[in-house]
């Protein structure tokens, strides 16, 4: 049974509040949308929010957990026709609109829960897997809202994501490390002669980034960049309206990547930044593109055969 209206309405009116209340790239991605699809975004973007917000923001681990046990409930009620409530009623009206996926929303929970025990990363396969399920779900629900999910879309969505994660891991090294975490995987770190009491000797000295570390952030951004380039055929074979926020996301990133390799990959002593006139001109860019659909609504899409998914060594 549908919730009454006024219930509806006061829950999608959160997820609005909870959206453009962080100033992140998907507020200036959603004005890109056309206005039938802002709502269903800010009601997919409202339950990745605020889940990630307990993981990271909980006052511990045993905290955070409990809470993401409640979005778990939550989902659970969502998808197996139990109880839902607060923004929650407006998720569920979205996901039985588009008929989206479950096992994304567990993706998610399942990596934020992983966030409260599992800081370091042995392999690149480790921390790989770990963005499978933070990271490319996002992705995936945005395209199954598009009525793109086919194997070819999941595969360049997920580098793309993918890359995006990544791009944010080289840039923050030191906040990371300022809360526990090192996402640099120890192989990569064996591979370049030194570990993580480098990092921590480094940071806690507020010295520059020693050349061997640069060499490994280097090497990362490398295979981010790759990445970005394998997924953005992407935007070629989505629906006009959200291709523009594809390249949006993939420019923002190719240039934090920029941002990074312009401090000669000195991550551990400045935080790279993208300048603010960049950003500007990747939405104006954007904007122009979402003009240019608007202008020609009848575009056609074109096929494109599956890339190459080896990773990258």
């Amino acid at each position: 049974m549908p919730p009454p209206d006024h219930e509806l309405a006061a829950a999608q009116r959160r997820c609005r509040q909870i959206a453009r209340s962080h100033r992140e790239n998907f507020l200036v991605a959603s004005v890109l949308l056309p206005r039938r699809m802002r709502q269903p975004f800010f009601d997919v973007y409202a339950f990745c929010r605020t889940a990630d917000d307990a993981a990271d923001e909980s006052a511990s681990p045993a905290e955070a957990t409990e809470a993401l046990a409640k979005f778990r409930r939550s989902i659970a009620g969502l998808f197996d026709g139990g109880e839902v409530a607060g923004p929650f009623l407006a998720l569920a009206v979205t996901v039985r609109r588009f008929d989206l996926p479950r096992k994304p929303f567990d993706d998610l929970l399942d990596a934020f829960v992983q966030d409260q025990s599992v800081h370091r990363y042995s392999d690149e396969s480790q921390l790989w897997d770990y963005c499978r399920r933070s990271a490319n779900p996002v992705g995936r629900l945005v395209l199954a809202m598009a009525g793109c999910d086919s194997d070819e879309h999941y595969c360049l969505s997920d580098e793309i994501c993918t890359a995006l994660q990544l791009a944010n891991f080289w840039q923050d090294v030191g906040r990371d490390y300022a809360i526990g975490r090192i996402y640099l995987p120890e192989s990569v770190m064996q591979r370049h002669g030194f570990d993580e009491s480098v990092i921590a000797n480094t940071i806690e000295r507020a010295q520059p980034t020693p050349g061997r570390v640069r060499e490994a952030i280097a090497e990362q951004c490398d295979c981010a960049r790759d990445r970005f380039e394998r997924g953005r055929p992407l935007a070629r074979i989505v629906p006009p309206w959200l291709a523009a926020d594809i390249d949006l996301f993939a420019l923002g990133g190719l240039a934090t990547l920029d941002a990074i390799a312009k401090l000669d990959y000195d991550v551990l002593q400045h935080r790279p930044q993208v300048p603010k006139r960049t950003q500007a001109g990747f939405v104006m860019r954007a904007l122009m593109r979402r003009l240019t659909a608007w202008s020609h609504p009848s575009s056609e899409r074109t096929s494109l055969s599956v890339p190459d998914r080896r990773q990258p060594s």
